[in-house]
């Protein structure tokens, strides 16, 4: 799925210049309700941030400049709650009045993420949704060059098409645009002028090189980060997944010792987590379960604003079956 964190990053400063204009009593409706969705979404709110943004752009007047902020806003609140059917359904009846836009490029490849996550069995107009946001978002990774989008943006968006063309079942399709992923992102990787820039693009490319049934390229790329950044735990936590989609799984446990020796907070939990799924793959159940118990063990020793519940829910959950 598209992932959503150059959209928290870009509407940060979005969000704080409109709670400074609510606190000056500056702002109409519109403005009110966008402020009392940010403050939603900050209490782990989203569905109430969601209602409270779909307010604000049916309040909003005409040329209103925060459309773009709201429509993508109420895209992730939807994609974060779970509703699906409403995220992609928002999605595609605002992308109309953002397209050619920076903000264009989330509300369609949000919104497709949603569509192509939709149950057919329960979504009656899937088809009309997942094909009405694959234009969006094509469209939009067109006009690249004309909108104003990071590298991430663009990433984000060949991610989505891909992953929209595997529930198609067109392989052929699907594979040529993780190619053509692969290529832009190995360019904007040879850009960089120093190890912390080019392994920006590390998580990007080791998706897509793992899509490709690749991850001879994965390793290269994450081993050579990981000689840069001794002191970064994320090189040697994304080989974990390289070594193990190329059978590698002993280097792929020995990676994730060292993640584990570097890694901190609930980032930690998706390490052992990664680290049992590479014992399940090696038929070591039994270490298996030994590696989720730990996760257990440390998830739950958490602060509890760093603690999940629905994580560990998920690990307890997975012991059962095991």
């Amino acid at each position: 799925m598209y992932s959503t964190g150059t959209w928290r990053a870009r509407s940060a400063f979005t969000i704080r210049s409109d709670s400074e204009r609510a606190a000056r009593g500056s702002q109409g409706k519109a403005d009110q309700a966008i402020v009392r969705a940010d403050a939603l979404a900050a209490q782990g709110k989203p569905a109430e941030a969601a209602k409270a943004l779909d307010e604000a752009i049916a309040a909003a007047p005409k040329n209103w400049p925060r459309l773009g902020r709201a429509a993508e806003s109420v895209v992730f609140e939807y994609s974060e709650s779970r509703d699906q059917q409403r995220c992609a359904e928002r999605a595609l009846a605002l992308y109309p009045r953002v397209r050619g836009t920076g903000s264009a490029v989330n509300v369609a490849a949000v919104g497709l993420s949603c569509a192509t996550n939709l149950d057919p069995k329960t979504s009656w107009n899937r088809s009309e949704l997942t094909a009405g946001l694959e234009k969006a978002t094509q469209e939009t990774l067109a006009a690249a060059d004309r909108i104003a989008m990071s590298a991430d943006d663009r990433s984000g968006l060949y991610e989505s098409l891909a992953d929209a063309r595997d529930e198609a079942k067109d392989p052929a399709a699907a594979r040529t645009l993780r190619e053509q992923w692969a290529a832009f992102l190995e360019r904007e990787a040879a850009k960089a002028k120093t190890p912390d820039q080019r392994a920006v693009f590390d998580s990007h490319r080791l998706t897509a090189y793992l899509g490709l049934k690749q991850p001879e390229k994965a390793i290269a790329m994450l081993e050579q980060s990981e000689r840069d950044l001794p002191k970064d735990y994320n090189p040697p936590a994304r080989l974990i997944s390289a070594y193990k989609a190329a059978g590698r799984f002993d280097d792929a446990l020995a990676a994730s010792d060292r993640a584990l020796k570097l890694a901190y907070g609930p980032r930690k939990v998706g390490i052992y987590r990664n680290r049992a799924s590479v014992y399940v793959a090696k038929g070591d159940k039994q270490a298996a379960r030994k590696t989720i118990e730990e996760a257990i063990h440390y998830a739950e020793s958490l602060p509890t604003e760093q603690r999940s519940n629905g994580a560990i829910a998920s690990m307890k959950k997975q012991l059962d079956t095991m």
